[in-house]
C-alpha cells in the first residue's frame, strides 16, 4: 500500500470495517490511584462564550483567534487548507506557546481531494536514547515532573520537517509567504491572552529557567498581565531564516546547535546530528466505516483513531439498531445505563492501547495488521465482556486468538497539544494535531543561537514513552524507550468522508493529553450521531476513563441521578475540569458550521 491513501478505495474499506485473558499484576498497578490521579488534562482557565459560525465557502478553526484569522487569510489570498494550517500553526507558537510550537511535532491529516496522507512529524528518540531514559541509579521509574524538567524528555522536533514536506507535496502558495503572518506578530507583538496568563501565573517550574523567566514573567517574577503587547525577536528572525532557506535552517548549523546545547546543559542526550537526520513520515490514514460515514485519521505511532474507533465499534456491537434515533441521541447516551456502557467501552479499548499501540518501526501490530483491533468480529467479542455492572479494570484483547509479545503499560500522565481544523473552498481540508506534550514543554526556551529576547520552548514528549520498559517478568512493554522510537501518542486529527460521493464531511480534533480520544469520539457521537451543531456537539459534558476503576466526570455536567445510579452499578466518579480543547467544521446542506471549545480560546474564521 502506498503512504497516501485513495479515496476511490475507502468505500472498500468501508465495507469491510465496524459495521480475555486475567489481569497480570502489572495491569493492576494500572489501577493505582496514585498513577491513575495524574491522569488529568491542562488547568481549566474559564469559559468563553460561543455561538457557533456559519459559512458559504471556507473555514478555519484554531485554538487562537489570531491563528485562525492568520489562517483565514492565506485561504483568501488563494492558499488551500495545508497552507492555511502551515500560516496558523506558525501563529499559535507565538499566541500559544505553552501547547505548540516549532520545538515539537504533530501529526498532520490532509485531503487535497485526490490522495489523503497522514503525516507524521511526531518527535523521536535521541540515537544515544536507551529503555532505561527515565530510571534512576536502582532502576526504578523517575518522579515524573522530575523527567519533564530535565533534557533527558527532549525528542527530536517534528515539527517544521512535516509542514515542509506535506507543503512540497500539496501546498500552493510559497512557502515564503505562509510565515509572514507569524514574523509580523512576533516583531510588532500581540496581546498576552487571558489563558497564557493564567497558565503562566500557575506553572510552578518554568520561572527557573533564566530565558523562560525573563520572556515570560516580569522583574518581580509575576506573570506578563493580559492584554500586554509580547514581541518575539527571536522568533522573528528565526522564522526568517526558516521562510528563506527552508527547514534546513532549523535542522543544521547554528540553530540546531543551539538546541543540543540547550539539551545537554539540563542533563539531555539530544545532538545536532539527532536534529540533522530527522525525516517526517507520509503514513497510510487508517479508516473505518461508522454509521454512513467513513471516519480516518493516523495509525500508531497514534493510539487514536484505533482507541476511539473500537469505542465507536463496540457501542455500534450492543445496540439493536445503532442507526435508529432512540439507539443514537443525546438522551439516550447522557443516561446511567448509555454512560455505563460507554465507561465500559473505553475501559476495553484503552486495555488494547495500553498492550499494543507503540511506533509501528518498532512494535509489530497484533495479527500483523492494526486493522485487526477494529475488526467487528474481534469488536463484536470484546463488546459481550460487558455486563451490568463495572468490570473494573479491563485485559487487553487477543485479536484473530494471537497473544502478544508485549506486556501492558500503565498509565502514564499526558498534557499539551492544539488543534487546527481547516476546511477550503474546493473542498480540501486538514485536521492537524500538535504538541510540545505538557504546558510549556520541558521548560526549556531557547533563542536559537540569535542572542535575541524570546525563542521557542522545547518539548518533552519522550515522557510519553513507558518509563518502564518492561514488566516485572521482563516481559517488553512497546511504548518503551527505544534509540530513533516515536513516542505514542494520543493525538486524534480525524477527516469524516461520504464514502459514496468520497465528499469531506467533516474535520475536528482537540487537546488533552489522553482523555483527547473521549473529547473527539464524544464530538463525533454529538455532531455526526446525534444531529447536533459542531458547537451543540462541543459543549456536551465530558466524560473519561482510561481503563482505571474510577472515572472522570466534568464537574456541574452530570446529575445526581446519573451519578448515583453509576456508583450503584460500581463505578468510582470523580467530578473535575475537562478542559478539552475541540476544533471541528462540518459541511451541511445549510453550509459550512464551525464549532470551538468554549472551555479554550478557540475560534473560527471563514467566508
Amino acid at each position: 500500500m502506498t503512504a497516501a491513501t485513495r479515496l476511490m478505495l475507502l468505500p472498500l474499506a468501508a465495507a469491510l470495517l465496524l459495521t480475555g485473558c486475567k489481569p497480570s499484576p502489572d495491569a493492576g498497578k494500572a489501577a493505582d490511584k496514585n498513577a491513575a490521579d495524574a491522569l488529568q488534562p491542562e488547568l481549566s482557565s474559564g469559559l468563553q462564550q460561543r455561538s457557533g459560525w456559519q459559512f458559504e465557502r471556507q473555514a478555519v478553526a484554531a485554538a487562537n483567534p489570531l491563528a485562525a484569522e492568520a489562517g483565514h487569510q492565506i485561504l483568501l489570498a488563494g492558499g488551500n487548507a495545508v497552507d492555511a494550517a502551515i500560516a496558523a500553526q506558525l501563529v499559535l507558537n507565538l499566541v500559544e506557546p505553552q501547547s505548540s510550537g516549532i520545538g515539537g511535532g504533530g501529526f498532520l491529516l490532509s485531503w487535497d481531494g485526490e490522495l489523503l496522507i497522514a503525516w507524521d512529524g511526531r518527535e523521536t528518540a535521541p540515537a544515544a536514547a536507551t529503555p532505561a531514559l527515565f530510571l534512576d541509579a536502582a532502576g526504578q521509574p523517575l518522579p515524573f515532573m522530575q523527567a519533564v524538567t530535565s533534557g533527558r524528555a527532549v525528542g527530536v522536533p517534528g515539527l517544521l520537517k512535516m509542514l515542509e514536506a506535506a507543503h512540497q507535496q500539496q501546498g500552493q502558495l510559497l512557502w515564503s509567504q505562509l510565515f509572514e503572518p507569524a514574523i509580523t506578530l512576533a516583531e510588532t507583538g500581540f496581546e498576552v491572552s487571558p489563558r497564557l496568563h493564567h497558565l503562566l501565573a500557575h506553572d510552578p517550574v518554568l520561572r527557573e529557567n533564566p530565558a523562560a523567566r525573563d520572556y515570560f514573567y516580569l522583574p518581580d517574577g509575576s506573570p506578563l498581565p493580559v492584554g500586554h503587547a509580547l514581541k518575539n525577536p527571536a522568533m522573528a528572525a528565526i522564522l526568517r531564516q526558516v521562510a528563506e532557506v527552508g527547514s534546513d535552517a532549523f535542522y543544521t548549523g547554528i540553530l540546531a546547535e543551539s538546541i543540543s546545547q540547550a539539551v545537554q546543559q539540563q542533563g539531555g542526550l539530544l545532538t545536532s546530528e539527532d536534529l540533522q537526520a530527522y525525516q517526517p513520515v507520509a503514513r497510510e490514514a487508517l479508516c473505518g466505516g461508522w454509521l454512513d460515514y467513513l471516519v480516518c485519521g493516523f495509525p500508531p505511532p497514534s493510539s487514536g483513531q484505533i482507541t476511539l474507533m473500537q469505542q465507536l465499534g463496540i457501542l455500534e456491537q450492543l445496540s439493536s439498531d445503532p442507526k435508529s434515533p432512540e439507539s443514537l441521541s443525546e438522551e439516550s447516551f447522557y443516561t446511567p445505563e448509555g454512560l455505563h456502557q460507554y465507561i465500559e467501552a473505553s475501559k476495553l479499548a484503552f486495555a488494547d492501547r495500553a498492550q499494543y499501540l507503540a511506533d509501528p518501526d518498532f512494535a509489530e501490530a497484533p495479527a500483523g495488521n492494526w486493522m485487526s483491533l477494529i475488526d467487528p468480529e474481534y469488536l463484536h467479542q470484546r463488546a459481550q465482556l460487558i455486563q451490568s455492572t463495572s468490570q473494573g479494570v479491563a485485559a487487553p484483547g487477543q485479536p484473530h486468538g494471537v497473544a502478544s509479545a508485549y506486556a501492558s503499560q500503565w498509565p502514564q500522565p499526558e498534557y499539551g497539544t492544539t488543534h487546527i481544523s481547516i476546511m477550503d473552498a474546493e473542498g480540501r481540508g486538514v485536521a492537524m494535531t500538535t504538541s510540545i506534550e505538557q504546558a510549556f514543554g520541558a521548560r526549556i526556551l531557547t533563542d536559537g543561537g540569535t542572542g535575541l529576547p524570546g525563542g521557542f520552548l522545547l518539548n518533552n514528549q519522550l515522557t510519553d514513552f513507558s518509563f518502564r520498559p518492561a514488566d516485572e517478568q521482563g516481559k517488553p512493554i512497546a511504548n518503551r524507550v527505544e534509540a530513533g522510537k516515536r513516542p505514542r501518542s494520543s493525538m486524534s486529527p480525524t477527516l469524516v468522508f461520504d464514502p459514496q460521493s468520497r465528499e469531506l464531511v467533516a474535520t475536528l480534533g482537540s487537546p488533552g493529553g489522553a482523555a483527547i480520544i473521549h473529547y473527539t469520539t464524544k464530538t463525533l457521537l454529538g455532531s455526526l450521531g446525534w444531529q447536533l451543531s459542531p458547537q451543540q456537539a462541543i459543549e456536551l459534558p465530558n466524560l473519561a476513563n482510561f481503563n482505571t476503576p474510577f472515572t472522570l466526570l466534568e464537574t456541574d455536567g452530570f446529575s445526581e441521578h446519573v451519578k448515583r445510579s453509576l456508583e450503584a452499578r460500581g463505578h468510582e466518579l470523580r467530578e473535575q475540569d475537562l478542559t478539552s480543547g475541540i476544533q471541528m467544521l462540518l459541511l451541511t446542506p445549510q453550509g459550512l458550521l464551525g464549532g470551538a471549545d468554549p472551555r479554550r480560546e478557540g475560534w473560527v474564521a471563514g467566508d
